[in-house]
């Protein structure tokens, strides 16, 4: 287990690696949550090329960048591998090539240097991010984690406990921004894409129906809105008439937003803790952040937004989550695999 920190003063480190999906990273955290270092090599530009991310590209892009992402952030630490004290690593869920390249490579650090090894949820990582932006948050909370290829409403227990009261019955949120990006001729990445360009549009210029599901349900479906979109888009093509794209990615946007938006008080309601915590890669989403905020000081309950920084696939926030996984759990073995549907 940890060193006493208290008693000989020192700082617990904890160095982390993220590969599962088209983003290399590496950081380094003192005590869980003071960031030291947080490197990214990100793969954005080689994905566009194909509209997405293609999984063999990825997984080569980890192996050559993995040495150099870590080496860099022990550098710009100012540490060196015999200073840390943990090493936390994603292991799943996520491109399971992508996931062993920075599975192996932690693995190699950990036995060569006799440092105990811990693997991370991706998912409880990116609910994580939050307590590196907020020193005092502390569970319970509710969490909307949106990301890709999550979607999900989590009751978070404690550091390590974790309910699942909502998910996506389809499409995950980013997918479908994703997939409507295509439809309306915007490329890859959909999400900042259809964002940037919807501050341009009406909102109420082209409505789309809001999906709500079963009464009292926490559960999302987002298939229907982007069948919508490219229904919407046929017909006015077979008309003839000119598609005006900022008018038709706001109504897309806000039909998205208002559910999100909607669960989530839902959520936070039905668990009674008064806090709402958003997470994931489309956290960052302008519109999303304007709307939750706006609602939850109307409601009176507490939002915390993670940095922008921090929503995007990124190694602190799994140095965040492995530092209390090990504090709860200790170590992993060093055979630990990765694991391509790794459950919340």
């Amino acid at each position: 287990m940890p060193k006493d920190m208290n008693c000989k003063g020192e700082k617990f480190l904890t160095l982390s690696i993220e590969s599962s999906c088209d983003e290399t990273a590496a950081a380094v955290l003192a005590n869980g949550r003071e960031l030291l270092s947080n490197v990214i090599s990100t793969q954005i530009e080689t994905h566009k090329l194909y509209g997405g991310v293609v999984p063999e590209i990825a997984s080569r892009q980890h192996l050559m960048n993995i040495n150099s992402v870590i080496a860099k952030a022990l550098d710009d630490a100012g540490v060196t591998i015999s200073d840390i004290d943990l090493i936390a690593v994603t292991y799943g869920p996520g491109l399971i090539g992508a996931l062993v390249i920075g599975v192996a490579a932690a693995k190699a650090l950990a036995l060569a240097n006799d440092i105990p090894l811990v693997g991370v949820n991706h998912m409880h990582g990116h609910i994580s991010s939050n307590y590196i932006s907020y020193p005092e948050l502390e569970p319970p909370f509710v969490s909307l984690v949106i990301s890709g290829g999550h979607t999900n409403l989590i009751n978070v227990k404690d550091y390590t406990g974790f309910e699942v009261i909502g998910s996506t019955r389809d499409d995950a949120v980013g997918e479908a921004y994703d997939k409507v990006a295509r439809v309306i001729g915007l490329g890859y990445p959909g999400g900042p894409k259809i964002d940037n360009i919807a501050k341009n549009g009406n909102a109420e210029a082209v409505h789309f129906k809001r999906v709500y599901l079963d009464k009292d349900s926490l559960d999302f479906s987002f298939s229907g809105i982007k069948t919508a979109v490219l229904n919407y888009v046929n017909t006015e093509r077979q008309a003839n008439r000119e598609l005006d794209i900022s008018n038709i990615a706001a109504g897309f946007q806000e039909a998205i937003v208002d559910v999100l938006v909607d669960k989530s008080m839902q959520a936070v309601r039905q668990y009674g803790n008064g806090r709402l915590v958003l997470a994931g890669g489309v956290a960052a989403n302008s519109r999303i952040r304007e709307a939750i905020t706006m609602r939850c000081e109307k409601e009176g309950i507490k939002l915390y937004l993670p940095e922008k920084k921090l929503c995007t696939d990124n190694a602190a926030m799994i140095g965040c989550a492995g530092y209390y996984k090990y504090l709860k759990c200790g170590a992993d073995s060093l055979h630990l695999d990765a694991t391509a549907n790794l459950p919340f």
